[in-house]
């Protein structure tokens, strides 16, 4: 008996090792989606997003964007088709979050300019409207306050006649008028004639009704325009003018 016992014996010892080399390998495997050397759960976060510029205003490179105030809100740019050319484009800009910068609120809209194009260097009678950014503070016509923002000066002086440089009528062209402080001490009437520079350098630089040509080197839209204008600019919001030809103002 002894002799048939001691090799089942031995098979039973031998069942039980490799079912204990089993099991240990199995209770000491880690187990499944557990973080180990190759997991991605202790890598490194994601790098944040490069924070996004604010828009800038189309057309105008960095001489002419310096020139702008920061206090500035909202911007009415006439860009001229040429150095040469007496008509332009209008569109007003506004910016409520410097964070994110310029956007377009009204325009584009056509608009003539001084019958001589644009100068850097304005003298009276040249003909040329001046290149440059200014303050836009006060307004006025012969017709009454539509309801404008700005100071607004009810004034029968407003009134003109007489033909334009192709012909045209000039009747209604100062109905609205928003003064360009060139050459003018703001807070005062459009009709003020004080000239800080000197009479030579011209004054009188107005955003007015259009007559349907050139101007003396003013600016003119639509009077329809000209209403929505007035509605709009807001002394709170410091409007300004940015006006010149374009590839004055792309410097």
């Amino acid at each position: 008996m002894s002799l048939l016992r001691r090799p089942y014996a031995l098979l039973v010892v031998l069942f039980l090792l490799v079912i204990g080399c089993s099991a240990g390998a199995v209770q000491t495997s880690a187990p499944r989606g557990a973080a180990g050397p190759e997991s991605t759960a202790a890598a490194s976060p994601s790098p944040s997003p490069e924070p996004v510029p604010p828009r800038e205003i189309p057309g105008l490179g960095p001489d002419t964007r310096a020139q702008i105030p920061d206090s500035a809100r909202q911007a009415v740019v006439v860009t001229g088709e040429g150095p040469d050319a007496n008509r332009s484009t209008a569109v007003l800009y506004t910016r409520d979050d410097l964070a994110l910068g310029w956007r377009p609120e009204a325009g584009p809209w056509p608009a003539h300019n001084g019958m001589e194009g644009w100068t850097d260097f304005h003298m009276a009678d040249d003909l040329r409207s001046p290149i440059g950014v200014f303050g836009l503070t006060d307004a006025g016509g012969r017709l009454a306050d539509p309801g404008a923002l700005l100071p607004y000066d009810e004034q029968p002086r407003f009134a003109v006649s007489g033909e334009g440089f192709l012909g045209e009528p000039l009747e209604g062209s100062f109905d609205y008028v928003v003064a360009i402080n060139y050459n003018r001490i703001p807070g005062v009437s459009p009709l003020d004639r004080t000239r800080p520079l000197g009479e030579e350098r011209g004054g009188g630089i107005w955003i007015h009704v259009d007559h349907g040509g050139p101007t003396q080197g003013c600016v003119s839209l639509s009077e329809e325009r000209m209403r929505e204008l007035l509605l709009v600019l807001d002394p709170v919001k410091y409007p300004v003018i940015v006006m010149g030809d374009a590839a004055a103002l792309a410097a």
